[in-house]
């Protein structure tokens, strides 16, 4: 099995619920074809380089994951069919130099995932209501004037 990485655009227009089902979709493409995902990155909003299909942001989430040569093409397939992905592109790794930045890819993309769970977990969120009073200071209190007569 080959190390690969793919990367795809997802449409800006899209809620985060389906933007959430797309990448869901994608992974599902790669588990029903026996790839073992090693990470995924999701990079979130970005803008593009230049307008695509209209649109000038994108949502990027980046795969890392192994698998056959078979499974690439079944890949690119459901993504070229995809209304709501814009772009995509795969990347194989095989040389040694080539495996090693991978493995760094899949680590600091692993990491960042890791990160992103126990920080959505262990942070409780608290609001807190004040109310304020604003009191007129000297030079914004009206001057009153009398007149005599």
């Amino acid at each position: 099995m080959n190390c690969y990485e793919t990367l795809f655009v997802v449409k800006p227009t899209l809620t985060e619920e389906e933007t959430t089902a797309q990448i869901e979709k994608v992974k599902a493409v790669l588990t029903k074809e026996n790839a073992e995902i090693l990470a995924t990155d999701d990079m979130g909003m970005r803008k593009l380089a230049y307008p695509v299909q209209k649109n000038n942001r994108g949502y990027y989430t980046v795969l890392f994951y192994k698998a056959n040569g078979e499974t690439i093409a079944e890949l690119e397939r459901n993504l070229k069919i995809n209304e709501e992905v814009i772009k995509f592109l795969t990347v194989r790794y095989t040389k040694t130099k080539e495996m090693t930045q991978f493995n760094k890819l899949v680590a600091a993309a692993s990491k960042k995932g890791e990160l992103a769970e126990t920080s959505v977990e262990e942070t409780p969120v608290v609001v807190e209501e004040t109310a304020t009073t604003v009191e007129p200071t000297s030079e914004e209190a009206p001057v009153a004037q009398t007149t005599e007569a």
